[in-house]
């Protein structure tokens, strides 16, 4: 099962990246376009399985831009935020073929209760429970158990093992883990995921359990209950 992936168009910096952020740190995959032409063009060469669309944009609104992706075929969902709490707003923006609306400011958890709703109604694959070998996760709760024994982890270092759970038997390299993880500002050469993978193998690890969390060098880490050639 892959993470599901977010588009985000937001022309307003901080905005973005708060949202990105968030959303990151719940397992999401998060691109950002900052105008309606990048979102358009980004919709035409990726894919999503949820747009969150500002009205408010440069070159194309989101009105438009909604439209536009939808008349080219486009069927992933889409949330459009906007600062106007007018009916006549609401019903322009789920006329031009948004899924739903939420008006800003906002509550986080909102978002993501809407989010949720939307991937539901999509279908989006997105299970409450993901588990490798005696790991199990709830990606609603964010409870983790090992062998049923619960363990306790930090928004970060959770959000880091749901990737690698959902990612499992694959390797992934730094690069991808930097961008889904983190924000798009973080500079994946540092050891700052290192530390993350040593304090995830410290916990998931406990009375000589069998590592899941694998080094490949030159190439990045993979979570998988087979036994790993080269391991570090």
């Amino acid at each position: 099962m892959d993470a599901v992936r977010i588009l985000l168009v937001e022309d307003e910096t901080r905005v973005a990246g708060f949202i990105a952020k968030g959303l990151r740190e719940q397992s999401y995959a998060v691109d950002i376009a900052a105008d309606g032409e990048s979102a358009l063009y980004q919709a035409a060469v990726n894919h999503y399985d949820l747009v969150i669309l500002d009205v408010m944009l440069p070159l194309k609104n989101g009105h438009a831009v909604c439209r536009e992706l939808r008349a080219a075929g486009f069927r992933a969902p889409i949330l459009m935020l906007t600062a106007r709490d007018a009916v006549d707003d609401r019903v322009a923006g789920l006329d031009a073929g948004a899924d739903d609306y939420l008006v800003k400011p906002f509550d986080f958890k909102e978002l993501l209760a809407r989010l949720r709703a939307l991937a539901r109604r999509s279908g989006v694959p997105r299970a409450e429970v993901v588990q490798a070998a005696d790991l199990a996760l709830n990606t609603a709760s964010h409870a983790v158990t090992r062998a049923g024994r619960p363990i306790s982890l930090t928004a970060k270092e959770y959000a880091l093992l749901e990737f690698l759970v959902l990612h499992q038997d694959r390797i992934m390299g730094r690069e991808a883990i930097a961008q889904h993880v983190w924000d798009e500002s973080f500079d994946a050469f540092t050891n700052v995921i290192d530390v993350y993978i040593k304090r995830l193998r410290a916990k998931l690890d406990f009375g000589g359990a069998p590592r899941l969390i694998h080094t490949r060098r030159g190439e990045g880490y993979i979570l998988t209950a087979k036994a790993e050639a080269g391991d570090e």
